[in-house]
Formats: structure tokens, sequence, C-alpha cells
């Protein structure tokens, strides 16, 4: 796993604890789209989910809205790891 992909399983692990702040510190330097679908969970964490459905869009996938956090968050670590 390279540097970047490492990191946003770091984002994930966050997001997993709810530290949606940390998370994002690390989220918004990367510009995958991995890390759109990570930054789109952080804002559903967040509570803005106008915000979360902007990065959803960017990530190309269907915002699910806040209730499916877990499962999004379970479905991004399967992927990264």
């Amino acid at each position: 796993m390279d540097n970047a992909m490492h990191r946003l399983g770091e984002v994930v692990e966050l997001l997993a604890r709810g530290a949606w702040q940390e998370a994002h510190l690390i989220v918004q330097q990367d510009k995958s789209v991995e890390a759109a679908w990570l930054h789109g969970i952080v804002h559903t964490l967040e509570g803005d989910l106008e915000n979360a459905r902007h990065w959803y869009v960017k990530a190309k996938r269907e915002f699910p809205g806040p209730d499916a956090v877990d499962a999004e968050i379970a479905a991004a670590r399967e992927l990264l790891r």
C-alpha cells in the first residue's frame, strides 16, 4: 500500500472513532476520488449534509444520507485494506 492509501486508511479509523476534525485535516490534502468519498463522510459526521453531498458528487458516489454513515465507513475500510 502506498503512503497516500495508508493515510486514507488512517482517515477511516479516525472516522470510525468519530474524530472527524482530525480526519478532515488529513483528507483535505488528498485530491483522489477515494479521499473525496472520505471527505463526504467527514461532513456527514459533522452534520453539514450539503457539503457532504458535494463531496459525494466529486467521488462519483450516491449520497446515502446520515443514517448510512457506519456502513459507509465499513465499506471504505474494506476498500482501503
